[in-house]
């Protein structure tokens, strides 16, 4: 069916560094601007973000940090972006959400003008999902072809999800299944472990996504200025980011989970750490008598013979008495 259009209609797609609107960056922008006429025109521009691409990035979307080291910046490309879509209406797939705030976070960074507030903005993924609701009562309406009795109580929604899994695992019995990387594999099998894996494809490290596992089996956080980088490594960059996080406002097992990477991450640096060397004990000096010996008695240098306890007058034999020794006796005792 034709659109009715009175003025042009610019579909668009970006592929980017993340899904962080106010860090991540452009790598790729494609426009199919469809006009009132029915006619078309077509650009496609790949963008250096000036800043390395995430591995598990480019594994979802295919380009890489070599792919685009050589083209201009959005910067650059910005004036010709801006004067191709014009004055356009703009639709994308989950474009009110991602597309549209990241081009104009860019527009607005590089200070070239693009009004956004006169432009319709038509977000096919809201049609889909509103038309095709996501919700237990719609999916046992197709899955089993039944209405759920008393909705929302718990009894009925949980008997529901039961019988809903069960007709899940006969449909898709035999179906084949890509995962963005391209892997083909049959993942809804009658085996708990396999659902588990095909359920959690996100690999997320805690319940709220604040973390993820990279290709590598690392933690990585997943939000914040630090998105795409492993934990350890902004433990080792920015070690106040834990005591941050331990201190924000995040739910308790995100905090257990980051608790558990420092403490492993804090063994791990404290027991790389060089051990001290221990000296050799010298040898005692062949001239010098050892220290365990019984130093000899102190010789009182300082001190005259007299006072010196260790000093022992030698001892001469007797004279004999003779007339002077008699002489100077009787001149002591004489009476005056």
């Amino acid at each position: 069916m034709k659109l009715n259009l009175k003025r042009p209609l610019a579909f668009f797609d970006l592929e980017a560094t993340g899904t962080h609107i106010g860090v991540d960056r452009i790598v790729e922008i494609s426009v199919i601007k469809m006009m009132p006429d029915g006619s078309e025109a077509v650009k496609t521009w790949r963008v250096n973000p000036e800043m390395p691409i995430p591995y598990e990035t480019s594994l979802i979307h295919g380009i890489y940090d070599e792919d685009i080291k050589a083209e201009p910046s959005f910067k650059q490309l910005a004036p010709e972006i801006a004067e191709f879509i014009g004055d356009s209406d703009l639709s994308g797939f989950n474009s009110n959400k991602f597309d549209i705030p990241m081009l104009m976070e860019e527009f607005l960074r590089v200070g070239v003008p693009f009004d956004i507030e006169n432009r319709h903005l038509v977000d096919v993924q809201n049609i889909f999902h509103q038309m095709e609701q996501r919700t237990l009562k719609a999916a046992y309406r197709f899955y089993c072809n039944k209405e759920i009795v008393n909705a929302h109580s718990a009894e009925a929604d949980t008997r529901a999800t039961m019988e809903v899994l069960l007709a899940q695992l006969e449909r898709y019995a035999e179906t084949e299944f890509e995962d963005r990387e391209g892997n083909k594999s049959i993942p809804v099998v009658p085996d708990v472990e396999a659902l588990h894996v095909f359920t959690n494809m996100n690999r997320n490290v805690d319940f709220a996504g604040r973390m993820v596992f990279n290709a590598d089996g690392h933690e990585v956080f997943n939000f914040g200025k630090h998105k795409g980088r492993r934990v350890e490594d902004v433990f080792e960059t920015e070690p106040s980011y834990y005591s941050w996080m331990m201190q924000g406002d995040f739910p308790l097992y995100t905090k257990r989970k980051i608790e558990t990477i420092y403490k492993r991450w804090n063994e791990a640096r404290i027991a790389a750490r060089p051990k001290p060397v221990q000296q050799p004990k010298p040898e005692p000096n062949a001239l010098e008598k050892p220290l365990t010996e019984k130093p000899n008695k102190p010789y009182q240098q300082n001190k005259p013979y007299q006072q010196n306890p260790n000093f022992k007058k030698k001892e001469e034999p007797a004279k004999p008495v003779n007339d002077d020794m008699l002489k100077l006796l009787a001149d002591k005792f004489k009476k005056g």
